[in-house]
């Protein structure tokens, strides 16, 4: 396995942190010659929640590990948050998402499957990306590139796994998630721009949700009506909502634990059911 570190460089640092490099860690599997049944392997560039004020370690590399161990490559994004604002986060994920796209053939990526897994917040910045990956503030961080608007954008990822997101900045929203990436006093305008059960349509990339109906954080209506959204339009999606289970689970099981309380063998299954949904979404060509 190789390792690969980038600092994003953003084109336009509006909203974000002078003080911060954002960066993502890239865990490549090698690919060997001799297997001749993966030629290349899938890419989950994981975001960790913390209600955009911080990023939790527990939904960082555990699940990334997770994902390797499935034989796909696995990414970790160290993404901006308070006092950084919208769109800062969602270009950076943007530019983690290019990179693995352009480095498809050296890294025997799948170039049709890159996929992004977020967490809570980490899940809003995930969703973010999945459903207004061809709005114009993604465009003009690109523009340089000579990129025009259309489905070939290198930023698009190609479906995401979305743990206990945040979805809407309206009803059932996150306050503390709201307040840090759209600020205290900001517009409704803003709010419902980001509410992303409202930017679904023809184009939002696959989904896998999962939730628990206990979460007292981020209620479980936030996976349900973005849920209702994706059915609207004919997205393709895979939903899951446990009866037991606060917010903040992560792997559900002692690799991600830090009291008892979050170990539940009940929920513990949503990774293994993530894994066997991008397997059924990417090209047989990788044979993971």
């Amino acid at each position: 396995m190789r390792y690969e570190h980038f600092d994003i460089e953003l084109n336009f640092r509006d909203g974000c942190d002078p003080d911060f490099v954002p960066s993502v860690n890239y865990y490549i599997l090698d690919t060997i010659d001799t297997m001749t049944m993966i030629k290349k392997r899938p890419m989950v560039i994981v975001c960790a929640g913390g209600a955009y004020g911080y990023k939790s370690a527990r939904e960082a590399e555990p699940v990334a590990t997770q994902f390797l161990g499935a034989g796909f490559h696995a990414a970790v994004l160290d993404y901006s948050v308070a006092p950084a604002k919208w769109p800062c986060s969602a270009r950076e994920l943007a530019h983690a998402v290019a990179i693995a796209r352009k480095h498809a053939e050296e890294w025997k990526v799948l170039e049709d499957g890159i996929f992004v897994c977020g967490f809570s917040a980490g899940g809003h910045l995930a969703c973010t990306l999945s459903t207004m990956w061809d709005d114009p503030a993604f465009y003009k961080e690109f523009e340089s590139l000579g990129i025009p608007a259309g489905d070939t954008a290198p930023w698009r990822p190609d479906g995401a796994v979305l743990g206990y997101p945040v979805v809407t900045m309206l009803e059932f929203t996150h306050e503390g998630s709201r307040d840090n990436v759209c600020g205290k006093d900001a517009p409704k305008e803003l709010l419902e721009a980001l509410s992303l059960e409202r930017r679904v349509s023809s184009k939002t990339v696959p989904t896998f949700l999962f939730h628990t109906a206990e979460d007292g954080a981020v209620p479980c209506e936030n996976s349900i009506n973005y849920v209702l959204a994706l059915r609207k339009h004919g997205i393709p999606c895979e939903f899951h909502l446990f009866e037991k289970g606060g917010h903040g689970l992560s792997l559900c099981n002692e690799l991600s634990s830090v009291y008892e309380g979050q170990i539940l063998p009940a929920d513990e299954v949503w990774i293994k059911l993530a894994i066997t949904w991008v397997k059924g979404r990417i090209s047989p060509a990788a044979n993971v």
